[in-house]
């Protein structure tokens, strides 16, 4: 999988779908930001869905998907309704990545709400729950601490049955990872506390499956690696042995030229890290 970021213009978010296509890479998911996140944050960033959008009426194979949507941005009737709408215009490969938001300096330039963490969490679970209700019954009547829904009709539905995989990203051990567990395909770490802290989050991640008798192996596992010729194997056979199933190569950082950088990848990454499988 690859990871695009901010700071790319169209032509160039074509061209690296392109690419992706072309060198066989599964997935191509990009960050949801409207500020990038490199200093001093002056690069553009287009709106993702919309992005999303865009590609998928132009790629054939390539899944597309975000890692992740913060909760602030979209209310989940909104974010069910886009995510529905790339998973018809591609014929059914859209995923949505779903997470309760991190940046504050991004809420306040552009007029964000930032609640505290523990009220992003509320929120994150009650999205999760209201996505999913969408697109899986006919009508949809929801009253939560942050949300209400009056007899939605929840339509038009995905082309993906029962629906588009929805992706969890967080380690939290009481919400992030049991909300994944009980209603997710995928769960995602980004990696930034290394692969101690992940290992743990694993298994706290196993016992909420357990508890609601779901079968662990069932959770695809995906973290952000980023890719060191001389390590970066050696990380990623560690990951696969705890159960990690993905690993998402994040390119265009920095300004980086992003097709340059999967040519990189196809020569040095991509063979090892497909004998993994």
């Amino acid at each position: 999988m690859i990871e695009g970021q901010e700071g790319v213009s169209w032509e160039q978010w074509l061209a690296l779908a392109n690419a992706c296509e072309e060198h066989g890479i599964e997935s191509l998911f990009r960050s949801d930001h409207y500020l990038s996140q490199s200093f001093p944050h002056e690069r553009a960033a287009h709106d993702a869905w919309t992005t999303l959008a865009g590609l998928a009426a132009r790629t054939s194979t390539l899944r597309l998907g975000t890692l992740v949507s913060p909760v602030t941005f979209r209310h989940p009737s909104v974010l069910a309704n886009a995510v529905t709408t790339v998973d018809h215009i591609s014929g059914g490969r859209a995923e949505v990545g779903m997470g309760a938001g991190w940046m504050e300096l991004e809420h306040r330039a552009f007029g964000f709400l930032f609640p505290p963490l523990r009220e992003r969490l509320e929120l994150l679970a009650e999205q999760i729950e209201i996505v999913h209700r969408q697109w899986t019954e006919e009508h949809v009547t929801f009253a939560g601490k942050h949300y209400a829904l009056e007899d939605c009709p929840a339509l038009p539905k995905p082309v993906q049955k029962p629906h588009p995989p929805i992706v969890i990203g967080g380690r939290g051990p009481k919400v992030t990872t049991r909300a994944a567990a009980r209603h997710a395909q995928g769960w995602n770490t980004s990696g930034s506390r290394g692969y101690d802290t992940d290992a743990e989050a694993v298994k706290v991640l196993d016992e909420h499956c357990r508890a609601i008798g779901r079968d662990p192996k069932t959770l695809r596992r995906s973290v952000n690696l980023g890719w060191n010729k001389d390590q970066g194997l050696a990380l990623a056979e560690r990951y696969r042995a705890i159960g990690f199933t993905e690993f998402i190569i994040a390119i265009g950082n920095d300004g980086h030229d992003a097709l340059e950088e999967i040519e990189l990848l196809q020569r040095e990454a991509l063979p090892a890290l497909r004998k993994l499988a």
